[in-house]
């Protein structure tokens, strides 16, 4: 027993792992490179115009980073932090997704009302998808079968068939859907809508919705309540959502739907990362050109670092 206490305190008290954040800044045409653990900014890296979704590939190589005034996707190796590839994203590239094989983008073209299916070796698009107008939440089934877009005008959830690259379904959610993340092994599909503050639960497999998150309700001190970017961690047992211009991000039960608790962050944060070990969380905010880090094991915030001009997206590599 005593060596079981032992270990739980040494595990308790064993620093959390170091890792790279990288940010995309829509207006600056840069990613800013910050270390994870004391915050310093590293370095800025050149990227095509107007950088907004971001996305590492499955062997944690390359960071695709999509330039939406560029009409392209900039393939950036970690290792030498340099543009390597630009790929044929199609017309205004926002957010997108990495195949679980690693094989394809899944793109999200806001201004043609399209998702682009990139094969990322032969840099050739298999196929346009006609969706609502402008697209910007994506998400691919942990299976790969079944990729999702939502239409933000449309206010509607896109059901698309990866072996046909056809449309199977579409449902209406709330007032500008932002993002769509996947849960419990692919039984679930959460989708947020930021002027209803609200999130859809769907049954993938029925294309159903089966519950709705009213956060209006769940955090009536915070005002607006939005609802953007979703990140789960790892062991699925912590979910966090973006507010928005709510200036918060809130941990939600992904069991219970309750919410556990809020952390204060910038001004319109949009974009949210985790530590590779789980134990930060970052949050970056647009209006006030920074970023928040959150200590997820004394769930407390840490820090503030400044950035540039318009931050959006985050991601978070070792």
């Amino acid at each position: 027993m005593r060596r079981r206490l032992l270990a739980l305190v040494l595990f308790a008290a064993s620093p959390s792992l170091a890792d790279t954040v990288l940010v995309s800044d829509e207006t600056k045409n840069v990613l800013h490179v910050i270390d994870g653990v004391n915050g310093a900014v590293q370095a800025d890296i050149a990227v095509d115009a107007r950088p907004r979704g971001l996305a590492v590939s499955p062997d944690g190589k390359s960071l695709y980073v999509a330039a939406g005034n560029a009409n392209t996707i900039d393939v950036v190796d970690l290792a030498t932090r340099k543009i390597v590839r630009r790929l044929a994203s199609g017309s205004d590239p926002e957010r997108f997704v990495v195949s679980p094989d690693g094989t394809r983008l899944y793109i999200a073209n806001e201004d043609n009302s399209a998702v682009t299916f990139l094969d990322i070796a032969s840099n050739k698009a298999i196929a346009s998808v006609p969706v609502g107008p402008q697209p910007e939440g994506m998400a691919v089934s942990p299976d790969g079968k079944l990729v999702i877009a939502t239409a933000e005008t449309s206010s509607t959830t896109h059901f698309i068939d990866v072996a046909s690259a056809k449309v199977l379904d579409s449902a209406l959610v709330g007032s500008r859907p932002r993002s769509a993340i996947f849960l419990s092994g692919g039984k679930q599909l959460w989708v947020t809508s930021e002027l209803r503050g609200t999130i859809a639960i769907f049954d993938p497999a029925t294309h159903k919705i089966t519950d709705t998150i009213d956060l209006v309700k769940l955090m009536p001190d915070i005002d607006p309540v939005q609802a953007v970017e979703l990140l789960v961690t790892r062991d699925g047992k912590r979910l966090f959502v973006a507010l928005g211009r709510g200036n918060h991000v809130a941990e939600l039960d992904p069991e219970t739907h309750k919410l556990v608790r809020v952390f204060p962050v910038g001004e319109r944060n949009w974009g949210i990362a985790l530590s590779p070990d789980g134990s930060r969380l970052y949050a970056v905010a647009g209006l006030s050109s920074d970023m928040t880090v959150i200590d997820l094991q004394a769930n407390k915030v840490i820090r503030t670092v400044k950035l540039g001009e318009r931050p959006w997206g985050v991601v978070a590599v070792p």
